[in-house]
């Protein structure tokens, strides 16, 4: 992943940081059902489901961000570290 798609993240996240504690909050409900590890493209899709149908808000979720998503949880979230698998990136 270049250096521009994790800068995109950033700029994204932080215009809308309230996708952040949804895809947190879906990757909780996720570990209390017991599983050990999960797809960030499930909790992706998730969070569009949510925000399309059920609050009829709209907006465009870029798929170049679930990798960073994931690794945002793990960081803020340590003892979780591994719960989505991800691969090496050039652009930490």
């Amino acid at each position: 992943m270049s250096d521009g798609l994790k800068r995109k993240f950033w700029e994204f996240h932080n215009e809308n940081p309230h996708v952040y504690e949804l895809f947190e909050q879906f990757t909780f409900d996720v570990i209390r059902r017991g599983y050990s590890n999960y797809s960030a493209n499930a909790i992706f899709e998730r969070i569009r489901w949510h925000t399309e149908i059920e609050t009829g808000g709209e907006f465009k979720l870029s798929n170049n961000h679930r990798a960073y998503y994931a690794r945002y949880f793990h960081y803020k979230n340590p003892e979780h570290e591994g719960f989505f698998r991800t691969k090496t990136t050039h652009a930490a």
